[in-house]
């Protein structure tokens, strides 16, 4: 395989993540806020259909993008209004809402299957995309390419580095503290869950009318990548950086996957084209051992010398939930 080729192909990685990129840092929001939206899997695929309905009949990307956005805000807002105002259970909300936005997209869909449809094409920077090696790989994408990586710096900066990002810390470990120094946690909560559900919402379009251009029901190849959304933005730590790796090691597991099917013939494709799944999952079990209690008895058993590398990998892997997440909170 010559450089060429495997520098298109990571170039397809990288535009292949975005919209995975999108749903990770839109749930971490949501979860840094200290509420989980289980709806991810049946927003991406529902915001992907109306959004590609949207664009065949006005001729619109952006009228498409937008679409996208609205179904995944209203998915989150009533994620948050039934976990916030109605007091119900955030697990079970988003369970239901999934199968069902699953099931509307599927039915509504319908007359759209192999339709043709807009799609956005890649717009090299200029300058920028002569660069070796980095222009290629980075510089010649699309818009929403770009737009992923101008979110990775900008949700990293917001987080970590603004007074508001601090407060959004605050209401997701510790929201009665926030909320005696004058934080209204609970509409904090469902601004931070509407944003989040509309940037997931945004994954959908950019599948659609992208990565995975138009709509073919129930083989669009869709269904799974929200779960895989709420694994990565665990895998993540809730850090948007983090997040934004796990989706591009994702994606190029899936790449790897397609490559490797030629040097393994004996293997059902469908079984390769599946790997990157449970791997991620696998990925993620490492994020949660450190602290088990028979991966001590294990570790203490080795080496020094192996012991120590094993650790400090599970020490990097580590990530705590903020400690509000999941947990209604009640104005005193």
């Amino acid at each position: 395989m010559s450089f060429e080729i495997v520098l298109i192909g990571l170039a397809t990685v990288i535009i292949s993540a975005a919209p995975i990129v999108f749903a990770v840092i839109g749930e971490t929001f949501s979860e840094r806020s200290g509420v989980i939206n289980l709806s991810l899997n049946g927003t991406i695929v529902l915001s992907a259909m109306i959004s590609f309905a949207v664009a065949v009949h006005t001729n619109s990307l952006i009228f498409g993008y937008l679409s996208g956005m609205v179904v995944g805000a209203i998915l989150a807002w009533i994620v948050a209004f039934s976990s916030i105002s109605l007091h119900q259970s955030q697990v079970a909300v988003g369970f239901v809402l999934t199968e069902t936005a699953l099931s509307l997209a599927y039915f509504l869909g319908s007359p759209y299957t192999n339709s043709q449809g807009p799609t956005i094409q890649r717009v090299p920077i200029p300058l920028l995309s002569s660069i070796p090696v980095i222009g290629p790989l980075l510089f010649n994408a699309d818009p929403l390419t770009y737009l992923s990586y101008l979110l990775i710096i900008g949700a990293w900066i917001y987080v970590f580095k603004t007074r508001p990002g601090l407060i959004l810390q605050g209401i997701g470990e510790r929201p009665a503290a926030a909320f005696v120094r004058g934080a209204n946690v609970n509409r904090l909560r469902y601004m931070y869950t509407i944003l989040g559900g509309a940037l997931v919402g945004l994954a959908g379009p950019i599948f659609s009318l992208g990565v995975k251009a138009g709509w073919k029901g129930t083989i669009s190849g869709l269904d799974g990548f929200g779960w895989i959304a709420l694994s990565i933005t665990i895998f993540g730590g809730w850090n948007p950086v983090r997040a934004a790796f796990g989706a591009y090691l994702f994606s190029l597991l899936q790449w790897l996957s397609l490559i490797a099917q030629p040097a393994f013939p004996s293997i059902p494709g469908a079984v390769l084209q599946v790997a990157p799944f449970p791997l991620m999952i696998l990925t993620l079990l490492l994020v949660n051992i450190s602290d088990a209690e028979w991966v001590n008895r294990t570790l203490a058993g080795m080496p020094e010398s192996t012991r120590k590398v094993i650790a400090r990998i599970l020490r990097a892997l580590h990530a705590s939930p903020p400690a509000g997440l999941g947990i209604p909170f009640e104005n005193e």
